[in-house]
């Protein structure tokens, strides 16, 4: 008896603008290195990176035809790949509604398909938590990459006993932090992506004020030399688990503290989602911290550190309405890009 790994023959890449060279990088490779060819399609925001990807890896000798390059709209070029015969299976990262497309098209005619969608992270700060390193962790995984990261801990859900001093630390930090072009030395945070991201962004600004939110800080659209979308960073304050700020996905420098009493609530909420990706948690508590890793509800699970950020070498993915499929990256790729045959010798 003999059991093989086998490639699937061609796979459809689908990728987003956040991580318009990584994303691509870590779908492309593993489909290449298991024997399968590729049509890469990558968001319309980010055609140069795609371009000068592609190019470096035809340039090093991938044979031609191996490495495909298509570039435009997703309803008419990716819809073109998700119903296409020609296309065996379909690896997509993006927003969950383009995500349902995605999976009814792939099952429709029975094709195997890989999503990653949005994510709504919690990070959990604790009264024990060490305050400097909670700060760090929360401005880092809520702001950075200016909040548009799957992976970004946009709930903030602090105990009782270290809320004012958080609140008021992460301000303090906030306050301090420069929002101009990114390529400029010293900035922190750069534009939103487009008029339109930005545009969701101050919706969500005014849903969360209507639903009884505190705008605590900032939130004020901003000028600067060099032209784009530049946004302040935003805390929300006195928010509960049920208002929509805590619920959707916004995909901006916006952040909510939610207020609970101890570790026990901080889990419930924590987990009071319809997204998994990633969850934090920042304690000195050795048994919290061993028992949060074990009940939160994610693909992956940070204690002390942001919830933004992963190592390539590992596999990446969500629970419940983030992922479907296989993990990405590290050995666990294998279980998209390659079918297993057992066959039997007498």
């Amino acid at each position: 008896m003999e059991i093989t790994r086998e490639p699937l023959g061609v796979i459809g890449v689908i990728t987003p603008w956040n991580f318009p060279i990584a994303i691509p990088a870590w779908k492309i490779a593993p489909a290449l290195c298991y024997g399968n060819t590729v049509v890469f399609k990558p968001a319309t925001l980010v055609p140069g990176c795609a371009w000068e990807l592609t190019d470096i890896l035809v340039r090093a000798g991938l044979p031609e035809g191996v490495l495909n390059l298509v570039v435009g709209r997703g309803a008419e070029v990716g819809e073109t790949l998700l119903t296409s015969d020609g296309v065996d299976a379909v690896t997509f990262t993006g927003s969950v509604d383009t995500g349902g497309r995605v999976a009814a098209a792939c099952a429709a005619r029975r094709a195997k398909f890989q999503l990653e969608m949005g994510g709504k992270n919690p990070l959990v700060v604790l009264d024990d938590a060490d305050l400097d390193t909670a700060v760090e962790c929360a401005v880092n995984g809520a702001f950075f990459s200016t909040g548009q990261r799957c992976t970004a801990s946009s709930r903030l859900v602090v105990t009782e006993g270290i809320h004012d001093r958080f609140v008021e630390a992460v301000t303090g930090r906030l306050a301090g932090l420069v929002v101009d072009d990114a390529l400029k030395d010293g900035t922190h945070i750069g534009p939103v992506v487009d008029e339109s991201q930005l545009e969701q962004d101050l919706e969500y600004l005014r849903i969360g004020t209507a639903e009884g939110a505190r705008l605590h800080f900032g939130g004020e659209q901003l000028t600067r030399a060099t032209p784009g979308h530049y946004l302040q960073p935003a805390l929300f304050t006195e928010t509960t688990p049920g208002m929509r700020i805590n619920r959707e996905e916004i995909f901006g420098p916006v952040a909510s503290v939610i207020r609970v009493a101890d570790y026990d609530e901080a889990l419930q909420v924590a987990n009071d989602t319809a997204f998994g990706l990633s969850s934090g948690i920042c304690t000195t508590n050795l048994k919290h911290a061993s028992h949060y890793r074990r009940n939160a509800e994610a693909g992956m699970v940070m204690v002390n550190l942001p919830t933004a950020g992963v190592d390539y070498h590992v596999p990446f993915g969500g629970r419940k309405g983030s992922s479907y499929g296989p993990r990405e990256q590290g050995r666990y790729a294998a279980e998209f890009y390659t079918t297993v045959k057992t066959a039997y010798v007498a």
